[in-house]
Order: C-alpha cells, then sequence, then structure tokens
C-alpha cells in the first residue's frame, strides 16, 4: 500500500503528460484516487502498532543504503495532509488557464509523489532523495508560472534551500561513517547513535539549517515573502501547505532523536528564533498592503509557534505541533484560494482598492470569515487546538516566553480582522460592485477545508490517538540517549 502511495502519483505525472487539454482532468482523477487508497491505508492503521506498512530492500548494498519505507502515526498523518491537499489544489487551478498544462500538472504530481516519500522514508539516504525531489517540481512551477519578477525571486529560493539541503547531507554523512561494522543509514542505526556532546552539537546545527530554511525559522526566512507571493497560487499553495511541514517533520523524526543533547544545549536559543519569528513576522504583516503578501507573513508567525512547541520539549508541544501542521496546511490553502479569487475578478490583490464585497458576494464573505476566524485560533475550529496545545507546552518550558508568543495571537487577530474589513465590509465601489460571487467548482475547493476546519475544531481526539503513540515513542528515544525528560 506504502509503495503504491509513492508510485501512483508518478504514473498519473506521466500520464498527464500526454493528456494535452485533458490534463487537469486527468491529474485530478488521479489525486482523488491516491487520496482514496490513502484513506484505505488509514483504516488498516494500528496507531499502537509502531511502524507498518514496512518495504525493506537493499538499494545499494555495499554503501549500506536501503529503499526502507514505513508509516508511523506522525508519518500517517502527514501523508494523508498531502494527499487531502492535493487534489484540492489542483481543483483550484481550474479557474486558470496556464501554459503548458500537462507539464504544470505533471509536476505537482511528481512533487506529491516525493513529500510522500519524505514523510516515509526510515533510510537517511532515501530520505534525502526524496528531500531533493520535492524541491525540484516547485523550483520549475515558480520559474516557468510565477509572476514577472519570478527568475530572481526563483534563484534565491534556490540557493537557500540548497544550502540547507547541502548542510544536511553532511551531517547525515557525518552519522553514517559512525555506524559500527558495515555502515548504514539505517533509522535504526541513526537513533543508535551515542554521539559525543560536541558532535552532537554541530550535527545540530547541520540538521537545523536545513529545517528551519524549508520551514522557514527566523531568520532564515527571508526567501519565502517573495516567493509565496510571486509563485502561482498552486505552488504557493504546496509551499505553504505541504512543503514546509517537511521541515517540522523532520525536527521531530531526525533531530530529536538523533541528537538530543544537541537539542538540549541549543533548545532556547532555536525557541528565542521561534518566538521572536512570531513577533516579527507579525508586526510586518501588520502594515502589508497585498493580502498574499499578508498571508505569507502570518505563515511564518504561524510556524514560529509549531516550532517553539517542538522546542518546548514536552508532549504537549509535540502533540500541538502535529495537529497544527495539519490545521496550518488547511487554512493557509483556503486563504490563498480566497486571495486567488480576489485576484482573479479584481485584477489586483491590494486591500485599499477593495471592500463592499459582501453586499454582492455573501457566500464568498461568508467562506473567507470561518477560514480567517480559524486562523486566528477561534474556539471550536482547528486553529485553535493545535494552538492550545503548544501554548501549554511553551508555557510548561518558560511562562515569559509563552507570554511573548501570546502577542502573536493578539497582532494575527489585528491584521486578519482589520484586512476582511478592508476587504469584504463597507461599501462597494466602482471596482468591486462587479464582483461576483462563487463558482460551483469554488465551493468544490472550499467546502471540503471548511468540513476539516470544523471537524478538527470540535472533535480532533482521533488524530490525536493516531500521534500519540509515536510520539511517545520517540520520546523514550530522547529519554534513554539523554540525561533530561521530556515532560
Amino acid at each position: 500500500m506504502l509503495l503504491l502511495l509513492i508510485l501512483f502519483p508518478l504514473v498519473v505525472a506521466v500520464a498527464t503528460l500526454f493528456a494535452k487539454e485533458n490534463a487537469k482532468r486527468v491529474a485530478l482523477l488521479g489525486a482523488l484516487i491516491e487520496f482514496g487508497l490513502s484513506i484505505v491505508m488509514l483504516m488498516q492503521f494500528n496507531p499502537n502498532g509502531g511502524r507498518q506498512f514496512m518495504i525493506d530492500y537493499w538499494w545499494v548494498q555495499n554503501l549500506g543504503i536501503s529503499f526502507k519505507i514505513g508509516a508511523d502515526g506522525v508519518s500517517m498523518l502527514l501523508v494523508l495532509l498531502t494527499t487531502f491537499l492535493t487534489p484540492i489544489i489542483i481543483l483550484s487551478s481550474f479557474s486558470h488557464q496556464y501554459k503548458n498544462p500537462s507539464l504544470f500538472y505533471s509536476l505537482i504530481l511528481v512533487m506529491q509523489m516525493a513529500l510522500v516519500g519524505v514523510f516515509v522514508a526510515l533510510d537517511g539516504f532515501l530520505f534525502y532523495i526524496f528531500w531533493e525531489l520535492a524541491l525540484i517540481p516547485i523550483y520549475l512551477i515558480c520559474l516557468i508560472w510565477g509572476e514577472k519578477d519570478r527568475v530572481r525571486i526563483t534563484l534565491k529560493f534556490f540557493i537557500y534551500t540548497l544550502l540547507g539541503s547541502l548542510f544536511m547531507l553532511v551531517g547525515l554523512i557525518y552519522l553514517y561513517l559512525q555506524t559500527p561494522g558495515t555502515h548504514s543509514f539505517d533509522v535504526n542505526a541513526l537513533y543508535g547513535l551515542h554521539l559525543s556532546d560536541a558532535e552532537q552539537r554541530w550535527i545540530f546545527w547541520a540538521f537545523f539549517a536545513a529545517f528551519a530554511i524549508k520551514m522557514p525559522l527566523f531568520p532564515f526566512h527571508t526567501w519565502q515573502p517573495d516567493t509565496y507571493t510571486d509563485s502561482p497560487t498552486p505552488g504557493t499553495m504546496l509551499l505553504s501547505g505541504i512543503m514546509l511541514k517537511m521541515g517540522v517533520y523532520g525536527l521531530i523524526r531526525w533531530l530529536l532523536p538523533i541528537v538530543p543533547q544537541g537539542v538540549h544545549d541549543y533548545g532556547m536559543l532555536a525557541m528565542v528564533l521561534s518566538i521572536i519569528g512570531i513577533v516579527y513576522a507579525s508586526c510586518i504583516a501588520l502594515v502589508q498592503k497585498d493580502f498574499k503578501r499578508l498571508i505569507a507573513y502570518s505563515s511564518i508567525a504561524h510556524v514560529g509557534l509549531i516550532s517553539a512547541g517542538i522546542f518546548s520539549l514536552t508532549i504537549q508541544g509535540l502533540q500541538g505541533g502535529m495537529i497544527q501542521m495539519l490545521s496550518h496546511g488547511i487554512n493557509v490553502v483556503g486563504l490563498f484560494f480566497i486571495a486567488d479569487i480576489i485576484m482573479r475578478r479584481m485584477n489586483t490583490r491590494e486591500m485599499k482598492e477593495l471592500g463592499g464585497i459582501r453586499n454582492v458576494a455573501p457566500q464568498f464573505a461568508t467562506y473567507f470569515i470561518i477560514i480567517l476566524l480559524a486562523s486566528i485560533t477561534l474556539p471550536l475550529t482547528n486553529g485553535f487546538i493545535g494552538e492550545f496545545l503548544l501554548f501549554n507546552g511553551v508555557y510548561q518550558y518558560n511562562a515569559w516566553m509563552a507570554a511573548i508568543a501570546g502577542l502573536g495571537i493578539i497582532l494575527g487577530a489585528v491584521y486578519m480582522l482589520t484586512s476582511y474589513q478592508k476587504i469584504v465590509l463597507g461599501e462597494k465601489n466602482k471596482l468591486t460592485e462587479t464582483f461576483t460571487d462563487l463558482t460551483s467548482s469554488e465551493k468544490m475547493v472550499l467546502i471540503p477545508l471548511v468540513i476539516m476546519i470544523f471537524w478538527i475544531g470540535i472533535y480532533p481526539k482521533p488524530l490525536l490517538d493516531i500521534a500519540e503513540p509515536s510520539l511517545k515513542a520517540i520520546q523514550d528515544i530522547v529519554n534513554n540517549k539523554s540525561g533530561f525528560t521530556l515532560k
């Protein structure tokens, strides 16, 4: 089943290349089947069963490299997020006419394949291969279909992520050379290493740089606002909704269990950077005029809190990080789709030029406010559950840090509600009086997102139950390898 989830998008991507005018329909059908396969896998998944659906074949036996994949609760949730959002992202693009659509949709499916691979790889070298494969399609999507300054912005994005990947590769090779006997990249072999404090410190920075750039965390974030703003909306959705979760996943799967002493030594610094990012990005979002760029900065603030929760080294912080990864992916895809609807109808994202849209498009205004309230953590929405757990974890770590991080909620409410007021409320003008309400295909994108917002917000227990045993297993590894204890 797991191998099928990796290979099937690749097969559909090849078929999409030859589909020409039917490319988007073939891609959508393939993505929906992929989501169905992931649901079948979920029905067979036992949260208390450890790693499941295991496949382990030698790839380069002489070098100790194997094609080893498997899924625990952490992997399962992120695979579900990937397969749920991909068909929504493809459907959201149906109102656009992209040049060379066969290539465009094929690249989305190749990226889906690589993302699933990242979340299930249990060999360090295989993880690195999928990590790099996930970057190639998004580079091309941004470069070919981005806005006017796409070449410079994509080059900056490429340099940042390439450097981060090289740091991680150096760290993985060093760990590989420390494994006893016939060296191995197997995750269990890497978990079993007992490195010196000095080794753990520099391995921490090699991994942290790669993951922090991908998320992105302050001050590794400077590629993000321009890339999110200039990329085509499906590319922005892939980057924000799914790809940044690669970095958070890397922290949980690879950083904490392998170098717990390094995390202990530099966790405070990582927490400080995360919290600076929350306040910094929120303050910049306050003064944005372009709605899409505002969402980009709000994403930095949200991921800063996720990172802070993970580095709090509490089980509540880890659980909050998992739930908030799912919630952020759902909410940010919805917000970017709202921005895309505005751009297509009004040919502008400048908020000062808008206003009064609720008078001519009440359904649009309703869906917009639901997604917006979820992003500012209104109770009974998905955003509240994750952030409640994250703040719980950060508070256990340091009450003052939790108080400062809490500014992000206040500032987020200010800039999000202000943007809604400028865009939707007030009197319509000559530009917005022509704004048309949601089409059927647009509702098909928004309805699943709204359902998930309320479902996770009202009844998150199934998701927490899936993640908890795997997070506790990681907790046990950290406790056994270090002199400190996750709470």
